[in-house]
C-alpha cells in the first residue's frame, strides 16, 4: 500500500476561466515538494490539458463540475486525478492517439493526451460513456529527492 503524505481536493464548475484556477491550486500544493522550475512547468501544462479536456470534451457545453485530487505520495511522487462526470470516452485507446479528435470542425489538434504523457511519468485514463472520465497522472519530483540526498550527506559530516 502506497503511503499518502498529504492530500488536497477541490471541485469547480466546468468553465474555461477555472482552468487557471486549477493550475494555481496545483502549483500551491506541489510547492511543498520543492519542485524545480521545469518540474513545475510540466505539472502545470499537464493539469491544463486534463482540465481543458474535461471542460471542452467531457461536458460539451453542458453544466457540470471538474474534480481535482492531488496527493503527495511516498518516494517523492506527485499524484493528480482530474475527473468529470460528463459524456465519457467511447474508445480511450483511440482518444489517446496523437491527432485524434472528436471535433475536427472545431480545429482541435488532438494532442491533449500526448502532451500529458510527455510531461508526466505515468498517465492512465478511465472512462465510461455517460458517466465521465478520470485522468490519473503521476510525476516523481526528482529535485525533492536530490534535496533530501544532499541533506542526508550534510548530516553525515
Amino acid at each position: 500500500m502506497v503511503q499518502i503524505k498529504n492530500e488536497m481536493r477541490i471541485s469547480f464548475r466546468a468553465e474555461s476561466c477555472n482552468e487557471a484556477l486549477a493550475r494555481s491550486v496545483v502549483t500551491a500544493f506541489v510547492m511543498q515538494m520543492d519542485p524545480s522550475v521545469g518540474e513545475l512547468a510540466d505539472i502545470k501544462t499537464a493539469v491544463s490539458e486534463a482540465v481543458t479536456n474535461s471542460i471542452v470534451h467531457g461536458y460539451r457545453g453542458t453544466k457540470g463540475n471538474v474534480e481535482l485530487l492531488c496527493r503527495i505520495l511516498e518516494n517523492d511522487v506527485f499524484y493528480i486525478r482530474v475527473r468529470d462526470r460528463g459524456c465519457g470516452i467511447e474508445d480511450v485507446a483511440a482518444a489517446m492517439e496523437p491527432l485524434f479528435t472528436t471535433a475536427p470542425e472545431e480545429e482541435r489538434a488532438g494532442l491533449g493526451f500526448a502532451v500529458m504523457e510527455s510531461f508526466m511519468d505515468n498517465i492512465s485514463v478511465r472512462s465510461s460513456v455517460g458517466k465521465g472520465t478520470s485522468v490519473i497522472m503521476k510525476k516523481r519530483i526528482l529535485s525533492a529527492s536530490l534535496v533530501k540526498a544532499g541533506a542526508a550527506e550534510d548530516e553525515r559530516c
